[in-house]
């Protein structure tokens, strides 16, 4: 009976040698620069998944308004836009960084930019008066009141022949 491995473990060669041999090579390619470069984006990109996913926004309504939150941790108040357009609200974000590395003994310099830009929309069933919506951001938190339309109720009568 043949064994259907490629090695058979009952043979006594030299394969601990031919398997070192394979692992150091497999271990020098994995450390040349593109397959380097390659596998440090896979990580960085697992790491963080979605750089570019929305942030988090919870609607909730009252008698009066609709109550608008959205988180955005590490986020300065001059980063956020808020505009309005008839029936929608869109919440933006900027976000620009700036990361200089600088190396003494190598003499070198590296600086890398990042731009990132995020939005949400929310959808109203009537016009936004921006006059009367108000909007507060503390501790991550922006908090936007938008003030409900009062319609005028009409009745409907009786068709009575």
């Amino acid at each position: 009976m043949s064994s259907n491995f490629p090695i058979d473990p009952n043979k006594k060669e030299k394969s601990p040698q031919v398997l070192n041999g394979f692992m150091r090579s497999m271990n020098q390619f994995f450390q040349e620069k593109p397959v380097k470069n390659f596998l440090q984006q896979m990580d960085e990109f697992f790491s963080n998944p979605f750089p570019n996913m929305a942030f988090s926004v919870s609607v909730n309504e009252t008698e009066s308004a609709t109550i608008i939150k959205a988180e955005l941790p590490g986020i300065n108040k001059e980063q956020i836009q808020l505009d309005i357009f008839d029936y929608h609200l869109t919440i933006s974000v900027h976000h620009q960084e700036i990361i200089t590395e600088e190396n003494a003994k190598a003499k070198t310099f590296h600086t890398s930019q990042t731009f990132k830009k995020s939005s949400r929309s929310i959808t109203f069933p009537h016009p936004i008066d921006e006059k009367k919506v108000k909007a507060s951001y503390q501790n991550g938190l922006l908090t936007i009141k938008v003030p409900k339309q009062k319609g005028t109720k009409i009745m409907i009568e009786d068709q009575s022949s």
